[in-house]
């Protein structure tokens, strides 16, 4: 587990190359994984509003704390895909989080690369995505978190239940939502599971 914890990070890429590689996937019309004309389509689609999230979103200052009192060298690795909708959502603000702190060093490798990564981070025996593990220095989990918050993933179950599967609509709906939440949702819960990992009385 931790060789291969060791080898994702090291091997894994910055989000200003994971960007490069969005823009690349868009520009040649392809995507990554087994190519659909699908996954094709949300890849652009991703690309854009990943993108404006990177110049609108932000860190709320009631957030940041935490994160920039980081007390550990620590490797956010996250397992992502350019086709995920969820993950187009988080990481422009897990990169920002990432900036605020310089013991935080944030890595990104594809879902199925390699493979045996996203086995050992599977939700209720899916490979859901996106997956976040932060790591220390020696390559331990410290924490994971995903692929959605606590409040999106109600929305996923709750629709579920009641209609069987996910669909256009409720992608649609799930957009709404992220636009609302601006992040809030997410930027919350990893600010709370980082407090978590560092002693109280290393923190100012």
């Amino acid at each position: 587990m931790k060789e291969v914890l060791k080898n994702a990070t090291l091997s894994g890429m910055s989000y200003s190359e994971y960007n490069l590689l969005f823009k690349q996937l868009v520009a040649e019309g392809r995507t990554t994984g087994e190519p659909s004309e699908e996954k094709i389509n949300y890849t652009k689609l991703n690309l854009s509003r990943s993108k404006r999230l990177d110049k609108t979103g932000f860190i709320p200052e009631r957030f940041q704390q935490p994160f920039k009192e980081t007390c550990e060298k620590q490797t956010w690795l996250a397992i992502s895909e350019p086709w995920c909708g969820d993950a187009a959502q988080t990481l422009p603000f897990v990169n920002k989080i990432a900036q605020l702190s310089e013991n935080i060093d944030l890595k990104i490798v594809l879902r199925d690369e390699p493979p045996e990564l996203m086995d050992q981070f599977l939700t209720n025996g899916s490979k859901s995505i996106p997956k976040l593990v932060i790591l220390n220095d020696q390559f331990e989990v410290l924490a994971h978190w995903g692929p959605r918050s606590q409040a999106a993933t109600k929305l996923v179950i709750d629709y579920k239940t009641e209609h069987g599967q996910l669909d256009d609509y409720f992608k649609k709906q799930l957009q709404v939502w992220y636009n609302k939440d601006k992040g809030e949702s997410i930027v919350n819960e990893l600010a709370n599971i980082v407090k978590t990992l560092c002693p109280e009385e290393e923190i100012v």
